[in-house]
């Protein structure tokens, strides 16, 4: 197939187009910025530009059969500084994509929302896709809000969406700048001999997702006649302080740890019940979570400068 990946240079989507190239499929990337971590691969349609910009984004859609939709100019932690922002440069531009899609013929969309914001404060752990939605930040206020449009267009217009929402990926070619990704940021100060910054006491458990383990999912729902809601997770729950305990043992480092205060949007505990998404797709993560950190670790030590 013809599969366009939005976001294709980032962490997620670069991992995305490998296990999208496996599996034998033609591949353009639209992204407004090169690949960080490595040179362009051949046999991949490199396209630049703007999310949101309407010509640009027909353009890259001509002959296309599948669409992946992984972009966000937000994450969680700084989405609520500029909501007006995230709305723009997210949602709208979401909106302009699907009507670009509509327009040309285009079905078949899969859409990465968000399985850690979205819920905002859970009632029942672990959370199903269908427990209600309350983010309270902007980046899933805006995901929710994209789901749906998504919906929207689905029962108007025929649009045949697939939306997947991950815990907390981590893996190689993760950015490590501590805005997002925890697994990152504690390797990369770990390595620096920098202390390790955590929001809290270290109690607050998150289900953390291997990237190949996300990224074949991905290639399965777009693979295949799926259409709803899917989690994706590991499953289970890891403390931050349990994640610093084990990169011990990986690094063979005792990093050192400054406390700060909680902050009021971090929720205590958000754990994906994937129960649904293993019956009816078959999928099941397969990366134990100490050897991904092990890999983790093991990639980011090769790279010629931090």
């Amino acid at each position: 197939m013809n599969v366009l990946v939005l976001g294709g240079n980032g962490f997620i989507g670069s991992h995305l187009v490998d296990e999208l190239l496996i599996s034998g499929h033609s591949v353009r990337i639209f992204d407004r910025f090169p690949e960080k971590f490595r040179s362009p691969l051949p046999k991949v349609d490199y396209r630049t530009g703007l999310f949101g910009d309407a010509f640009g984004m027909a353009e890259a859609l001509q002959d296309i059969e599948v669409v992946y939709h992984l972009i966000s100019t937000t994450v969680p932690g700084t989405s609520n500084l500029d909501p007006v922002a995230d709305i723009n440069d997210n949602l709208i531009a979401t909106v302009v994509l699907l009507d670009q899609m509509l327009k040309m013929g285009i079905k078949r969309i899969v859409y990465l929302s968000s399985g850690g914001t979205v819920y905002g404060r859970p009632h029942k752990l672990p959370i199903p896709e269908d427990h209600p939605l309350n983010p309270i930040c902007s980046y899933g206020v805006v995901k929710v809000a994209i789901e749906n449009y998504l919906k929207m267009y689905q029962e108007l217009y025929g649009l045949q969406p697939t939306i997947i929402r991950p815990s907390n990926p981590f893996g190689p070619r993760q950015g490590h700048g501590g805005v997002q990704g925890v697994i990152a940021t504690f390797i990369a100060e770990i390595f620096r001999n920098k202390p390790i910054k955590i929001w809290g006491d270290g109690s607050v458990i998150r289900d953390y997702l291997s990237i190949k383990d996300l990224v074949r999912l991905c290639v399965i729902v777009g693979d295949g006649d799926y259409s709803g809601i899917f989690n994706a997770g590991n499953g289970r729950g890891i403390s931050v302080a349990t994640i610093i305990e084990l990169l011990k043992d990986v690094t063979g480092t005792l990093p050192s740890v400054s406390y700060e205060p909680s902050r009021a949007f971090d929720v205590k505990e958000v754990v994906l019940d994937i129960s649904h998404t293993k019956a009816v797709t078959g999928w099941h993560p397969n990366v134990d979570f100490a050897d991904g950190l092990q890999q983790h670790w093991d990639w980011y030590s090769s790279l010629p400068q931090h």
